[in-house]
């Protein structure tokens, strides 16, 4: 079996200094962290977590918080690459993920009682049903937690500027000539959907554009499907809007789809623009202007303040909130001429 002094051997460090990387000290310089992994991953060492949760008082596990009722879950493209990402900074950090539920040992317990059970060292929450006093009772605990997509005091938060986002989508779209524009939006019972909502009518009232309660349609939970019949509900208006800004691009995807079943071209008879920026956004025709988020960022971001609050590097609580940018593609265009 290889042990942590064959590795002392080869990389010509002290067994001490070898200990130390595996544990995650912080007087180990990276790069002489780095050489260690490596060297021990070539040697095929598997180290033991049982003494390492001795050694250190951490059981190295993560607990991940996602519920989401849609049955989409983590396939939703934006949550699975914000969670891989978070995922990659924990496993360079030793650290295992798992996810919790209210169900232990087949009876509903709650949150809390379940990471005590586990023994998480923190919890990372990307989605979850905010007024579930459970939930409540977590962010009350002692156990470090970092939210995305949320506001709260009592918790580290990450989310992307959803303001700002919703300011460069009409500030875009009226630089192409629209002023009739619409919204799909993610609903206002969601962090962002809310955010992304009062953006666009903050950024239609700054600009002098008309708001249209027709003109703002909920699509719920952020599906293809919602977007689809979002737009069909957009495209029955008397007066039409020419331009469609989306809370999500799965929204605006589905948004695409309804106006060419109705035999209309998009950007030629109406503009559609997204938010996220999710990898297909990329690859669909036409392909999809739309609002970036930073999805790597974000999930290593909330990685970084999660492990320097186990490590009490941190104290303070941060509200992170990250820039966001527009990505000009071809789902766009000045309005058919005399219409805008």
């Amino acid at each position: 079996m290889i042990t942590i002094y064959d590795i002392a051997k080869k990389t010509g460090y002290s067994p001490t200094t070898v200990s130390k990387a595996f544990n995650n000290y912080s007087d180990v310089r990276e790069k002489t962290r780095q050489e260690i992994f490596r060297t021990a991953r070539e040697m095929g060492y598997v180290p033991n977590a049982h003494a390492r949760t001795l050694t250190t008082k951490k059981s190295w596990t993560i607990g991940v918080l996602f519920i989401e009722s849609t049955g989409v879950g983590i396939r939703h493209p934006f949550f699975s690459a914000v969670i891989e990402s978070f995922k990659q900074v924990a496993v360079a950090k030793g650290y295992a993920l798992m996810f919790i539920s209210k169900d232990v040992a087949g009876k509903q317990s709650g949150y809390l009682e379940n990471c005590k059970i586990r023994g998480v060292d923190g919890v990372v929450v990307f989605l979850s049903d905010y007024g579930d006093p459970y939930f409540q009772e977590l962010l009350d605990s002692d156990i470090p937690t970092v939210i995305l997509d949320y506001e709260t005091t009592q918790s580290h938060t990450v989310c992307s500027d959803n303001t700002a986002g919703a300011l460069l989508a009409i500030e875009y779209l009226e630089s192409l000539g629209h002023s009739k524009i619409a919204h799909i939006s993610g609903g206002m019972n969601t962090y962002p959907g809310m955010m992304r909502q009062l953006g666009y009518e903050a950024a239609m009232k700054q600009r002098g554009l008309e708001i249209r309660d027709s003109y703002v349609v909920e699509g719920a939970y952020y599906s293809l499907e919602s977007g689809y019949g979002a737009m069909m509900e957009l495209l029955q208006l008397p007066e039409r809007p020419t331009a469609i800004f989306a809370s999500g691009d799965l929204l605006a995807l589905g948004a695409i789809m309804a106006a060419k079943d109705s035999g209309l071209s998009v950007p030629n008879d109406i503009s559609v623009l997204g938010f996220d920026d999710i990898d297909l956004a990329k690859y669909v025709t036409p392909a999809l202007t739309t609002i970036r988020q930073d999805t790597a960022l974000l999930g290593s971001r909330a990685a970084d303040i999660l492990f320097a609050t186990i490590d009490r590097d941190r104290d303070d609580i941060e509200a992170l909130v990250l820039p966001v940018e527009v990505v000009e593609r071809d789902s766009c265009a000045p309005p058919a001429r005399g219409i805008s």
